[in-house]
Order: C-alpha cells, then sequence, then structure tokens
C-alpha cells in the first residue's frame, strides 16, 4: 500500500538553575555504547501499554514495543505510516474488514518466540478489555480479531472508523505483547513487559532509573548501543546539572526561550523541540453549579490571557490555541466561537449570573512542573476577575487517578493524540467517554452537545462533508463552553552532539525522541 493511499484509507474511510555557560560539557559517563537519558516525571507508572497513559511509560513504550504498523521515527505526520509487524495491509472500500500479512521472524523478548497472529489477536483483544485497558473505549467499534493463520489477522468493524490504524499503530493500545507470557505473568507482566522492539526491559529500581538492554534478535536488526538508562528526575535543575557532570546524554529540558537559547550556545549541545504540542485546557464540569451556568463558563474563559501563558512559557514553543482539537490534525478548525481576553466582560457575567462578589473553586493540580506553573497563572488570571482557586497539589500519578474519578470541578490537562480530529473529539468531548461512567475516557467536561456530529462524522464516506461534521462538532464544543483551549507546547530535548538518533527528528507521539536499532554514540 503506498502513501497516498493510506492517506486515502486514513482521511476518507468511512468513518531550573541556569548554569554558567563557561562549565565544560563532560562526556558521559556510562560510555559510547549504553545511554543514559532522563525526563521530568518522578517514577514509573505500570510498564505495561495497555494501561499506562503517564508520558513517560509511553517514551519508555517506544522502545519496546511495536504495532502492526508504526509512525516513520521522527514524524507523525499520517503520510509516513509505513509497515511494522504487518509486512501488508488491504481494506475493501467500505473500510469495515481490515487483514493485515504479518513478517516472519520477528521475535519477542525474553525467548517468548515468534510473533504469530494469535499474538496481535490477544493484545488487541487485550487493548479492548476495559477490565484490563486505558484505551477500551477506543475499540468499542472494532467487532472481532481474528487468527486467519499464523501470519494473518483480519479486523472486522461494527461502524467504519477514520482512524483504524490509530488503533494499530505503535502507539497506545496499538503496542502488540506477548500472549504467552501475559498470560503466565499476568498481574505481574508491568514487571516484566515483553515486547518486540528494539530494547527490551531488564531491570527497575522505584523513583530512580529503568534499564533496557539491546534486543539482539530485534527484526530490523542488533540495535548499535548495548542498551539504555532511563532515569527518572523531576527537577529541571537537577536534569541539568547531571547532564553538566557526564551523567546524561540526553534530558527532557525546560519550557523557557531564554533557557533553550542558551543550551543552544553551548559547545557540544543540541536542544530539538518536537513535537507533537500538547493542547493545554482548561476542562470544566458542566453538571455541576456553578459551572453548570453558561455564564459563570463563559466568564472563565474571558479571564483567560493566553498571550501571558504563552510568555511565561516560552512563545517560541507555543501556540494559541482556541479549538478543542489541536492545530494541524486532521479535521480541526480555527473557526469557532471566539472568547477572547476581556476581565471586564467576565466580570460582568459573573455579576449577571449572581456571583458579583466572585467565587471560589476547590480544584486538583499536579505537582508536575509543567502541570503546575501554567496551573498557578491560571489561578492569579481567575483571582483578576474575582473567582478564587484554592489547590490540593497531589503527586502526578495520584493526580491522573482522581480526576478520572471525577473529583475535580476544573481539570487542567495536556494532551497529544493520533493527528486526527475524530480521536480528540471522542476521547474528550463525547458523552460515552464521560469520567466514572463504565465507558469513560477522558471527558472531564461531561460535554454531549457535539455527539450527533462525532457519530455521523465516523461513518460519513465523503470527506468534505466529514471534516464539515468535524467543524460543525468543535463550534458546538466551544460556544457552550464545555472547556477552554488555551495553549499548545512543544517539548524541549538536550542531547550531546555525539548522539545520532539515526533518523532526522521533528516529533515523536511516544512524547520522547525513539531510541531505535540505528541510534549511536559516535
Amino acid at each position: 500500500m503506498n502513501t497516498l493511499d493510506r492517506i486515502r484509507v486514513l482521511a476518507s474511510a468511512p468513518v531550573g538553575v541556569w548554569l554558567l555557560a563557561s562549565l565544560a560539557v563532560s562526556p558521559a559517563a556510562a560510555g559510547g555504547d549504553w545511554l543514559t537519558f532522563a525526563e521530568h516525571g518522578a517514577d514509573a507508572g505500570q510498564l505495561d501499554p495497555h494501561v499506562s497513559v503517564k508520558s513517560p511509560d509511553m517514551i519508555l513504550f517506544g522502545q519496546m514495543f511495536n504495532g502492526l504498523v508504526r509512525f516513520r521515527p521522527g514524524s507523525m505526520d499520517p503520510a509516513t505510516i509505513e509497515p511494522d509487524l504487518a509486512e501488508r495491509w488491504e481494506s475493501p472500500a467500505d473500510g469495515l474488514t481490515w487483514t493485515f500479512h504479518l513478517r516472519k521472524g520477528a521475535q519477542f523478548h525474553h525467548g517468548y518466540g515468534e510473533v504469530t497472529a494469535e499474538d496481535i489477536a490477544f493484545s488487541l483483544e487485550r487493548a479492548a478489555n476495559p477490565k484490563i485497558s486505558a484505551f477500551a473505549s477506543n475499540y468499542a467499534d472494532v467487532a472481532s480479531v481474528k487468527a486467519l493463520d499464523r501470519y494473518t489477522v483480519r479486523i472486522t468493524l461494527r461502524n467504519p472508523i477514520p482512524s483504524l490504524l490509530a488503533l494499530v499503530a505503535n502507539y497506545q493500545g496499538g503496542n502488540v505483547v506477548s500472549k504467552k507470557a501475559a498470560q503466565e505473568l499476568g498481574d505481574n507482566f508491568k514487571n516484566k513487559p515483553t515486547g518486540t522492539g528494539p530494547f527490551a526491559f531488564s531491570e527497575y529500581r522505584p523513583k530512580q532509573w529503568v534499564k533496557l538492554v539491546a534486543h539482539t534478535g530485534y527484526f530490523r536488526g542488533t540495535p548499535k548501543l548495548k542498551g539504555l538508562t532511563f532515569r527518572y528526575v523531576p527537577s529541571d535543575a537537577s536534569r541539568e546539572l547531571a547532564f553538566e557532570k557526564g551523567e546524561l546524554d540526553l534530558f527532557f529540558g525546560k519550557r523557557d526561550d531564554k533557557w533553550i537559547a542558551r543550551l543552544r550556545e553551548r559547545e557540544g549541545v543540541v536542544v530539538d523541540v518536537i513535537g507533537p504540542g500538547e493542547l493545554r485546557t482548561l476542562h470544566l464540569n458542566v453538571t455541576q453549579k456553578p459551572l453548570s451556568d453558561i455564564r459563570v463558563r463563559r466568564a472563565i474563559a474571558h479571564a483567560m490571557n493566553r498571550e501571558e501563558m504563552m510568555l511565561a512559557t516560552g512563545r517560541s514553543i507555543t501556540q494559541a490555541g482556541y479549538s478543542p482539537v489541536p492545530l494541524g490534525y486532521l479535521g480541526s478548525t480555527s473557526d469557532v466561537p471566539r472568547y477572547d481576553y476581556d476581565p471586564e466582560k467576565a466580570k460582568a457575567l459573573l455579576k449577571e449570573a449572581g456571583y458579583p462578589d466572585g467565587l471560589t473553586f476547590k480544584v486538583l493540580g499536579s505537582s508536575r512542573p509543567t502541570m503546575l506553573h501554567p496551573l498557578q497563572l491560571i489561578q492569579e488570571q481567575l483571582r483578576r476577575v474575582g473567582i478564587k482557586l484554592d489547590f490540593d497539589i497531589i503527586d502526578h500519578s495520584a493526580y491522573h487517578a482522581q480526576i478520572r474519578k471525577d473529583l475535580s470541578p476544573m481539570v487542567f490537562y495536556g494532551a497529544a493524540r493520533f493527528p486526527i480530529a475524530d480521536v480528540f473529539l471522542t476521547q474528550f468531548y463525547h458523552s460515552r467517554s464521560i469520567v466514572n461512567t463504565p465507558t469513560a475516557v477522558t471527558n472531564f467536561s461531561h460535554c454531549n452537545v457535539a455527539d450527533a456530529e462525532i457519530d455521523a462524522a465516523r461513518v460519513e464516506t465523503n470527506l468534505q462533508k466529514q471534516l464539515e461534521l468535524w467543524r460543525t462538532a468543535q463550534r458546538k464544543i466551544v460556544d457552550y463552553v464545555c472547556s477552554v483551549s488555551l495553549f499548545e507546547a512543544v517539548s524541549p530535548w538536550v542531547r550531546r552532539k555525539n548522539l545520532d538518533y539515526g533518523y532526522p527528528l521533528k516529533a515523536s507521539l511516544s512524547y520522547g525522541p525513539l531510541i531505535t536499532e540505528q541510534t549511536e554514540l559516535r
């Protein structure tokens, strides 16, 4: 299947402290055959690709697992989707039946043998199981997954969807696990995650690191690196200091214009600013008083100063967001109602709603700096119009758990997804995805105003009509103020110049650079 065919099928299928610049950059202590890098998370979540939604875990999953198909390393453009564990695939015009033909000889880690169609069927059924998977609702339209023979698997849909390849790519529920390992290990699978990627799980030390070793049986060839150490270092300053001391080859940087500019002046240092842009959104529970009053929600929207937020975060790594779907996604639109910054209008709306003296909300917040700092600015902007936020700041993992129990009337969230409008709209704004329900995903707003358009777009065979349905859905969601989209932020990753990824890095849906069999420390 060529690139144009893939695009056609996908798009039209029916439905910190700054360290002095004079300091020398030491070589990494681990040497030239072992890569050490650090992220801003405090610890691993659950090292199971069908369970965890934490971005540090997803970075690791990118090295350990494959899908039937994959985004070309360094890209998140659907045009670059290419074979992975599948050599080829086909689908009839109605988009209801997909047949994938597997490559032969791909091996699982830890001696679990060759990948077969049984493993693919098991993995997708596991991803669709709400008792196990965080992504189960994404697979609601999958009627069956059958192994036709050892190397052929057929996926049958109840209804056409515009993003089937999103469900089988090397991302979230599309990651393939060993059936035998998962069944043997049960709940302990997270302690020995078994995939097929270029690096295999070796060791985990809580709140310190995870080690991966080269998968010598990797179907694309033995990696040039012997292994990876992935360190958990929440502090921006501590990651930079570890880099200066030669303990790191690569780390997640600080979202700050001046900081990035200074790092780029350093000899032997490269700063890659990569996508996807995480859309930062303030979700409002429209079913709870006083947020059930649209005047209060509109007051909150008018209190948001996006320019101030982008200046605080870094203008070079942010862009304003107004639509509930990130810019650049297939189906996204900027043609939505605008609630521009207007504090006086916000105060007037609160007075009209019966709150001339303002309001107070008790809100959960994440302790992770990239989440906490923007939330503190939101707190200040709302304070200016008479709305007080009382925070309960908790660990990021606990935050993820608590907001999914519907325990905060406002939820500040940053996300990137497979770059097509349907995925964002379905997960964040369809009534099936409302948190604390059996089919919950991430609809913290309890929004249901665009269900009809979201559902209709999934089965629409005409691309232009499908795009218009997505645009209408976005306009309805913004008009009802289910949430307030604020800005998109991309990610700075700092590396030594001798680190060669083996591909041009522009983006990664795994939230961090993919370390592949071609990556090396020269």
